[in-house]
């Protein structure tokens, strides 16, 4: 399968951006690291109170596939991490390296 990457855009509620990235870093970056993803960056833009991040998956699955494998761990689950309890809105897009 060719290189998915989705460029994702979080608005995060108030007061919650800091312990989202704390979480985000040393819970999901870990185990989407270990199940083949790779991440290109993450930064915030706390005048809007947004997170955005890129992830990619190149391995044998499509990345629908290997989300929902992540999503379905037993890993995943142990995190006790609800993202509604954190994020208000979310926008993933797939996107296309052109240069």
């Amino acid at each position: 399968m060719p290189m998915t990457t989705q460029l994702r855009t979080y608005t995060v509620r108030d007061g919650m951006l800091d312990e989202w990235v704390d979480r985000w870093r040393q819970e999901i970056v870990p185990l989407r690291l270990k199940l083949g993803f790779t991440i290109g960056g993450a930064w915030v833009e706390r005048e809007r109170n947004q997170f955005v991040w890129l992830i990619s998956y190149d391995g044998p699955e499509t990345f629908q596939e290997r989300n929902a494998l992540y999503w379905s761990s037993p890993e995943r689950k142990a995190m006790n991490l609800n993202p509604d309890d954190y994020l208000l809105h979310t926008d993933d897009r797939t996107i296309e390296q052109v240069y």
